[in-house]
């Protein structure tokens, strides 16, 4: 078993790191916010650390999930950061959704010391994390890979390595520009059948068994008919989300003029107000009630 460390217990962290201790491994965490920190280690029986260098000492594997690039530098290179004590031989993995640029100076920071480092994104939300069922999207290279697979299988269903430096976070990108169209589509389709007068769970149990099924329908299709919004994955993560797909669309010299429109509808839900719903949140925009 592994000696790991995990630096940030928010909605995804806090149960992943669970599981790693289920999984029989050692860990220490980290959260900004350190009643979490204790809170978790009361639960779990892990240990907690006053900074994120203070979490990584000693580990062989380092987790980290937080917000965006931002908050992934200060927990690394900032203060008190993971590379402070990251030991030669160690793996740090970042699930955090940030950009491709931050996974190649990580990787590459990394490298200095001596340890690997996998960009790591996830995909499966609040539900995935909680039972264990994530798919982790994963760039870097080969041996830090085949390092920090057993270990991030304690939390997760399917762990892919697509490539090198980025490929992870690259893949996130497609992963989420996937999800905006299938939502938005989704919205229409049950807004439709609400106003046609059907029955939209029954609607939605027959057609997820053909070829408009989806994780998206299967999970949030009867909960946007009732109007709830409450899920782990706010929009104004997903906006976050969005601008890093935007940017590196740019750079690679593609268009996605179906995902601008749908963060255009992201961005009047947040000037409504809206900002902590789920993304699913999108058919609202269609009511006229």
């Amino acid at each position: 078993m592994a000696r790991c460390a995990f630096v940030g217990l928010g909605v995804m962290g806090y149960p992943m790191a669970g599981h790693l201790v289920s999984a029989g491994h050692d860990v220490t965490v980290y959260n900004r916010t350190p009643s979490v920190a204790a809170s978790w280690a009361a639960e779990h029986g892990g240990a907690s650390a006053s900074t994120p260098a203070g979490a990584a000492h000693g580990a062989d594997c380092v987790m980290m999930c937080v917000g965006d690039d931002d908050d992934v530098r200060a927990v690394t290179v900032g203060p008190g950061g993971v590379f402070e004590s990251l030991a030669s031989g160690a793996v740090l993995v970042d699930h955090t959704t940030a950009s491709a640029n931050l996974a190649e100076e990580l990787h590459s920071a990394a490298a200095e010391k001596g340890a690997g480092f996998v960009d790591a994104p996830v995909s499966g939300g609040e539900i995935g994390a909680k039972n264990g069922a994530l798919t982790v999207m994963c760039g870097g290279d080969q041996a830090a890979f085949d390092q920090a697979r057993p270990v991030v299988a304690s939390y997760a269903k399917a762990v892919a390595l697509l490539g090198g430096p980025g490929s992870g976070q690259r893949t996130k990108m497609v992963n989420q520009i996937c999800i905006a169209g299938l939502v938005q589509g989704l919205a229409e389709g049950i807004d439709f059948a609400r106003r046609a007068g059907l029955d939209i769970e029954q609607v939605v149990d027959v057609i997820s068994q053909g070829a408009a099924g989806s994780w998206q329908m299967a999970n949030r299709g009867p909960t946007m008919a009732r109007r709830e919004f409450d899920f782990g994955f706010a929009l104004d993560w997903m906006r976050k989300d969005l601008a890093i797909c935007f940017a590196e669309a740019e750079r690679v010299g593609a268009t996605l003029p179906l995902t601008a429109i749908i963060d255009q509808h992201y961005a009047r839900l947040q000037r409504e107000g809206h900002g902590r719903w789920d993304t699913s949140a999108l058919i609202e925009l269609l009511r006229d009630d």
